[in-house]
């Protein structure tokens, strides 16, 4: 229960942390938003280890894997900070969503594992999901969604590099050292574009690294009592404060044919989870 309280917790705290990026970017660079998410993270999360989890925060065992995970969720950021600029934090997560799908489609070539007909068809039909959403054809396909599917890509392969070091570096590390990484790159970018903000901005800036801080510490305590296969459907949840925050603060609510995209991508999305729960690659 405590593992499943801690998941659902951080699938809030990270749609705040987004609703503040999507109301910034309206006068900030985005990738000033996306360096401020890293660099508050750091400000925040270094103190928690040091302190608490010293004895556990030791030297990466496969540097070169966490500088590309690294490298891999700051590209994510940047695509989803864009492309909420411009299109709905719901639409915008839903084609995100597409992640778990594109990791099963490549798991058999970068990691080994068998994928069976079953498993390629629940791949095929997210896939359809996330058509329902942007309607080719139907509506214009704007650069914004491009960029979420992307980000959804991004994240894809970000798995596949977690699932590899899983192995070897504690997830507290891994954390400390992604936001490490982002910080830096997003530092050098920053004299290129930087906007002086406000008071206001500044503190909403603080937040979006707090809330990411919180969120991700809440998904690794969720994974010290249960497994991530377990969890991962929880995931999905994570619509849900999202359509409430874009309800309230945007007027943004997701049309019929979101929806019917959006439950197509989560029910296959489901369905392979299930089927590595059971170990089974059919």
């Amino acid at each position: 229960m405590k593992a499943i309280i801690f998941n659902l917790s951080a699938w809030v705290m990270l749609p705040i942390m987004d609703g503040f990026a999507k109301y910034l970017s309206a006068t900030l660079p985005v990738l000033q938003i996306t360096w401020s998410r890293y660099f508050f993270t750091v400000v925040f999360v270094l103190p928690i280890m040091f302190f608490f989890f010293k004895e556990r925060l030791t030297w990466t065992e496969k540097p070169k894997l966490q500088l590309i995970r690294g490298l891999l969720l700051f590209c994510a950021n940047i695509l989803f900070f864009y492309s909420i600029s411009i299109i709905s934090l719901a639409k915008a997560l839903t084609l995100a969503f597409v992640a778990p799908l594109i990791v099963t489609a490549l798991s058999p070539f970068l990691l080994g594992e068998k994928v069976g007909l079953r498993r390629w068809s629940a791949v095929l039909t997210g896939f359809i999901g996330s058509l329902i959403v942007i309607r080719p054809g139907f509506v214009d396909i704007n650069l914004a969604s491009i960029a979420a599917l992307g980000t959804g890509i991004m994240y894809a392969f970000y798995l596949i590099v977690t699932r590899k070091l899983h192995k070897f570096d504690n997830p507290l590390l891994t954390l400390l050292l992604t936001g490490t990484v982002g910080t830096i790159i997003g530092s050098l970018i920053m004299p290129f574009v930087w906007v002086q903000p406000s008071i206001v901005e500044w503190y909403m800036m603080l937040a979006i690294g707090f809330f990411a801080s919180i969120g991700h510490l809440f998904l690794i305590l969720s994974l010290l009592y249960a497994d991530a296969s377990k969890l991962a459907p929880f995931g999905y949840f994570e619509i849900v404060p999202n359509i409430i925050i874009g309800y309230f603060f945007f007027d943004h609510f997701p049309s019929l044919w979101h929806f019917v995209g959006l439950v197509i991508i989560i029910s296959s999305g489901v369905y392979i989870f299930r089927r590595e729960l059971h170990n089974n690659p059919i």
